[in-house]
């Protein structure tokens, strides 16, 4: 089994962490896939691609097609835009789970289809805050989740690692330094032991799978800044578009609220579940995020659906 690590040469954030990477000891070349060179180490494959991340579908298949290595998880690194033009990292999984039929698809993916979120996700933004320090990028640069959202299409674990958020900080080679060093240590590359090995979990069995609040997820993120706190999926409030009945909101059933946020709840909460086999998946809400109707026809759906809702204090 090994580890995709993706880079498209059309990205300054995407692959300035991977060139630094590269600079490192260990590499050597590998196979190409298309007009994509690669370069191994142990078990990491790192492919650099020219097409746009969210357009490179089904490259774990393609990958086993191409040289019988069976895939267990893909990294992109890519960078961050965002109109706050704030400074940061982030780290986060991907899916349009919220997407119905016939809508646009603005960032790859399909409708009403999630990624298994990787499980490092949460061990390594812990990992990505203490290099990030160490290296005086905060509080410069916030370190952060950020909500799932976009393609590409892929069965794997899957995970994207970001810079962000204007051309500034793409091209800082600081933050492709700390990148770099994320992946190194991360994956064990140096000798260390890697962080985020679901399979030695340590008996710290619980999954965060995020319902509601903003793009940044800072609730969410609050809680998986602990150690021992697992990451599945994160739906922030565009991702749970729900029609306002317009009648008294007193004990609504869930079939009464329309919109496709049901079905975004039902897509991640299976996508995490494969992602994590035998975890304790507890859905953890943003309450303050939510309109008093909205959080109790969540909650109702929730148990509906047998999912555990957890506080904040259930993760410690």
């Amino acid at each position: 089994m090994v580890i995709l690590l993706v880079a498209t040469t059309s990205d300054p954030a995407s692959i300035g962490p991977a060139s630094a990477l590269l600079a490192m000891p260990g590499w050597h070349t590998g196979p190409s896939l298309q007009d994509a060179v690669s370069f191994v180490n142990k078990e990491v494959r790192l492919i650099k691609v020219d097409n746009s991340l969210v357009k490179e579908d089904h490259l774990d298949k393609r990958w086993e097609e191409a040289t019988g290595e069976l895939v267990d998880e893909i990294i992109f690194l890519s960078k961050h835009a965002a109109s706050s033009s704030r400074p940061s990292l982030t780290v986060h999984p991907i899916g349009t789970p919220h997407i119905g039929e016939g809508e646009v698809l603005v960032a790859g993916g399909k409708p009403g289809w999630a990624a298994p979120p990787n499980p490092r996700i949460g061990p390594w933004l812990r990992l990505l805050r203490t290099i990030a320090e160490s290296h005086k990028l905060t509080p410069e640069f916030e370190v952060t989740l950020e909500a799932t959202h976009h393609g590409p299409l892929t069965n794997s674990p899957t995970m994207f690692v970001e810079i962000g958020s204007t051309e500034e900080y793409w091209g800082r080679q600081d933050a492709a330094q700390a990148i770099a060093l994320l992946v190194w240590e991360g994956l064990g590359l140096g000798g260390g032991i890697a962080e985020g090995d679901w399979g030695r979990n340590g008996g710290s069995n619980k999954i965060l799978l995020g319902i509601g609040g903003g793009h940044y997820a800072p609730r969410h993120t609050d809680i998986v800044l602990k150690d021992g706190v697992w990451v599945g999926h994160l739906l922030s409030g565009y991702s749970l578009p729900m029609e306002d009945p317009g009648q008294s909101k007193t004990q609504l059933s869930t079939e009464a609220v329309h919109g496709t946020w049901k079905e975004a709840i039902k897509v991640a909460f299976e996508a995490t579940k494969s992602a994590f086999p035998g975890g304790e998946i507890l859905a953890h809400l943003d309450h303050k995020s939510f309109k008093s109707w909205q959080r109790n026809v969540v909650t109702t759906f929730l148990v509906e659906q047998n999912i555990k809702i957890g506080k904040a204090s259930d993760f410690s």
